[in-house]
């Protein structure tokens, strides 16, 4: 053997976890459910029910993806898109034309925050801090705009858009999925986007590169608060309803789903696609779990344990490295 040969190395535990983990998990849930109950998924309507019900997971999904990769949190996405959906619905009740209420929401999602980004930085707060107070402040909103009652009557052209299918799929995961393409350029192929995994992988060294810590700490929030903002839209259109109570304990499915997708806890660490894959997995928990008619309770518990699972699985991957 010649001394420029180069012998051939087994892959790590790390690297395959890292290559294949969360598709792996998606094709044993699914393996699963169809060993379970095979009529669940044979079935017409078993793929848009379960993309529909993806979709504003992978939103949320999203948006929480950029908070985790600087190192932090964002636990206000749930409130944020209840908060957004209920002042949009407001907007269309009063009569405001559709487009310039859904593009209002969505405005309004990035104000929101704009707002949570401005108080992790003139505060020095960690975020977890900072959304865990802003969530209950956008859920007492909610209750006090709403008077604690459901709101109706959205103009016919909404419910028919968001129920509708363009090339057999759903529009809400159309949206999903355009919003998933852009936060991909955006980490890709921008320098602000890269400069966001600098500033998750070493905030110290991000700094001394020139990085504006404090610009990109607040972009990422108002990326945060534009995706739980759509969020919120589109699980309008599915509710049919703004409801006092909507997107509480979403913000858990968003976490799952961002981690499971392979984002580290750790910052500095994740791609979009894995993202979109770990909504996809969350959207089959729940409808598999109302197939097999297990409690909703219990969805809760899985959520749970698929989050401790996946970040001591990420901790020690990077502690092996």
């Amino acid at each position: 053997m010649s001394e420029n040969s180069t012998t051939k190395t087994k892959p790590s535990f790390g690297t395959l976890w890292q290559k294949y983990g969360t598709i792996g998990i998606f094709f044993l849930l699914l393996l699963v459910l169809i060993i379970a109950k095979p009529s669940s998924i044979f079935n017409p309507d078993s793929i848009p029910q379960i993309l529909k019900q993806s979709a504003v997971n992978i939103l949320l999904a999203l948006g929480e993806f950029f908070a985790i990769l600087i190192a932090g949190i964002d636990l206000s996405v749930g409130a944020v898109a209840g908060l957004v959906g209920m002042l949009t619905a407001k907007m269309m009740v009063a009569g405001v034309p559709l487009p310039v209420a859904i593009i209002g929401g969505i405005l309004l999602g990035t104000l929101i925050g704009a707002c949570n980004g401005l108080l992790v930085n003139k505060t020095g707060l960690h975020p977890f801090i900072v959304t865990l107070g802003t969530q209950n402040i956008f859920l007492g909103l909610m209750l006090v705009i709403s008077d604690s009652r459901n709101i109706f009557g959205f103009p016919v052209s909404f419910s028919k858009t968001m129920s509708s299918s363009i090339l057999f799929l759903p529009v809400p995961v159309i949206i999903a999925l355009v919003a998933a393409i852009f936060c991909w350029f955006f980490t890709t192929k921008c320098k602000a986007g890269r400069n966001i995994y600098a500033l998750g992988g070493n905030k110290e060294a991000a700094w001394y590169s020139g990085v504006n810590v404090n610009l990109h700490t607040l972009l990422v929030f108002m990326i945060s608060g534009t995706c739980a903002g759509i969020a919120g839209i589109v699980l309008l259109g599915r509710v049919g309803a703004a409801a006092p109570t909507a997107g509480t304990g979403y913000e858990t499915y968003a976490i799952a789903a961002s981690i499971i997708g392979g984002t580290s806890f750790m910052g500095g660490k994740g791609k979009i696609p894995g993202v979109v894959i770990g909504g996809l997995i969350i959207g089959l928990i729940n409808y598999g779990m109302t197939a097999l008619t297990i409690p909703s309770s219990y969805q809760k518990i899985v959520m749970g344990a698929l989050i401790i699972i996946s970040v001591a699985i990420d901790h020690f991957v990077a502690s092996k490295k």
